[in-house]
């Protein structure tokens, strides 16, 4: 517990919810592709879990408003009926936010593995 108080003193993040984490680490992952329906599938193929495009966008909304993620709108594309993709990047505060949280997670995790969890506890 000393460790993870150590830890903590005098850091600031910005805090992200596990699914923020989740969309933010997918849009690192894929680089200069990442939009709405691209980031969807993606999670769903690594998950296995379906986000809603409701619960997406608004996630999105998030974190660009935290400043985790900007929007850049491309060219309107005729086999979308003229309409712009809207394509989400990761920013520097993005990158960091995600760095500081697998560090925490290192620390409070520590050196648990899979095979601690089948034995008792402690």
């Amino acid at each position: 517990m000393y460790k993870l108080l150590e830890y903590m003193r005098g850091f600031k993040m910005k805090e992200l919810t596990k699914a923020e984490e989740l969309i933010l680490l997918t849009i690192w992952r894929m680089g200069d592709d990442a939009y709405g329906v691209t980031i969807k599938r993606k999670i769903k193929e690594r998950t296995g879990k379906e986000i809603p495009y409701g619960t997406l966008y608004f996630l999105l909304d998030q974190l660009t408003l935290k400043e985790c993620v900007f929007k850049i709108v491309g060219e309107p594309t005729p086999e979308r009926g003229g309409r712009s993709k809207t394509f989400y990047k990761i920013t520097p505060e993005g990158r960091e936010a995600l760095k500081a949280a697998c560090e925490m997670y290192q620390v409070i995790w520590g050196d648990l593995t899979r095979v601690s969890f089948e034995g008792s506890s402690g």
